[in-house]
């Protein structure tokens, strides 16, 4: 009788860190990206920072890219994630996008763009540990402002990343949003992957 109360006991303890640990447990909140959002004036004066190794932003003086040369007169698809490194984008976001690339090509998108709430050159190692550099175009938004920009950050203190940024996606064109999905929570993977976005094109 006692083992079985003291199992029970470890069950609830379980479940209760389970669901402490669960990043993004609440609902997302108010976004101000929708279809017809024209993102580089919903984020105006906000530079990106292409991944790159710490000695290529020392030559290149650190230099970052403005939102206009991302988007404008372009067809774009970008997904933006949590965090370099992290499990559900490691694990199923990058890749369903690396894997569907060629069709994403095969509609005429000119890049497919992953941007997370990293320094450039954390994303930089983690891109290149996926082995997506090719198919992927990855940026840093390090100071978090472009997804704030967009209504579309997220405190995630209690996974110990601090601020973060909702998992989502958007098919852009010419700077004017077109699609866009974001998930309940920045540990779902529902809406937000390859296969979504390409029926949205």
């Amino acid at each position: 009788m006692a083992m079985s109360i003291l199992q029970l006991r470890n069950v609830s303890a379980l479940r209760s860190a389970a669901n402490k640990a669960r990043i993004g447990v609440s609902s997302r909140g108010f976004s101000k990206l929708a279809e017809g959002t024209d993102i580089t004036s919903a984020a105006a004066g906000v530079s990106l920072q292409k991944a790159r190794s710490w000695d290529e932003g020392v030559s290149s003086k650190f230099s970052t890219t403005p939102l206009s040369d991302i988007f404008k007169g372009k067809k774009v698809v970008i997904f933006g994630l949590p965090g370099a490194y992290t499990g559900v984008c490691s694990q199923q976001h990058v890749p369903s996008y690396k894997s569907h690339i060629d069709k994403f090509k095969s509609k005429g998108i000119d890049s497919v763009i992953c941007v997370s709430v990293n320094d450039p050159y954390a994303i930089n190692g983690w891109a290149e540990k996926l082995g997506a550099k090719d198919a992927i175009e990855f940026y840093g938004d390090f100071d978090g402002k472009f997804h704030k920009s967009l209504g579309l950050d997220k405190d995630l203190s209690a996974a110990l990343l601090g601020p973060r940024s909702e998992r989502w996606s958007a098919y852009v064109e010419d700077g004017k949003v077109k699609a866009v999905n974001v998930e309940e929570a920045p540990s779902d993977f529902k809406v937000s992957g390859a296969e979504v976005i390409l029926g949205q094109i």
